[in-house]
């Protein structure tokens, strides 16, 4: 896993919030699970599944009153960092400005892989979705 550590949003009992490095979906973050054998969504207990539903059900709310977050993917994939985590990813039908970036979701309505491979995310930038998302999540 990429060091998220400096990109807390929230600690909960069983999993992290983290803002992702790659902002090109404005508000995207990964959940991540904190106990260290589990390595896949069928790993997770009965208590870390009521949680995580939780969460995201939060994760959705917050990004809503952030960003104006229109529709959402999960995405537990696993293929590189082989832990249970979870990409959460807001999708917007229309372009948006946040702190003087305009965010754009060229594959509205589509799979949710980015195109644009150029798009950088700055850390002023990226800290500044960290604390909008700790505003709106409360910490």
């Amino acid at each position: 896993m990429e060091d998220y550590s400096k990109m807390l949003i929230k600690q909960y009992k069983d999993w992290g919030v983290y803002v992702h490095g790659d902002q090109s979906y404005l508000g995207r973050c990964v959940v991540w699970c904190d106990r260290e054998d589990a390595l896949q969504l069928t790993d997770a207990s009965k208590e870390e599944q009521e949680e995580l539903f939780l969460i995201l059900n939060e994760l959705q709310r917050a990004s809503e009153k952030a960003f104006g977050g229109e529709w959402f993917n999960f995405s537990f994939l696993g293929s590189y960092d082989r832990h249970l985590h979870c990409h959460f990813i807001p999708r917007y039908s229309s372009d948006k400005e946040f702190e003087g970036v305009i965010f754009s979701d060229e594959r509205w309505g589509h799979h949710y892989k980015n195109p644009n491979i150029q798009f950088k995310t700055s850390p002023e930038i990226l800290e500044s979705v960290r604390l909008k998302m700790i505003e709106v999540l409360g910490h």
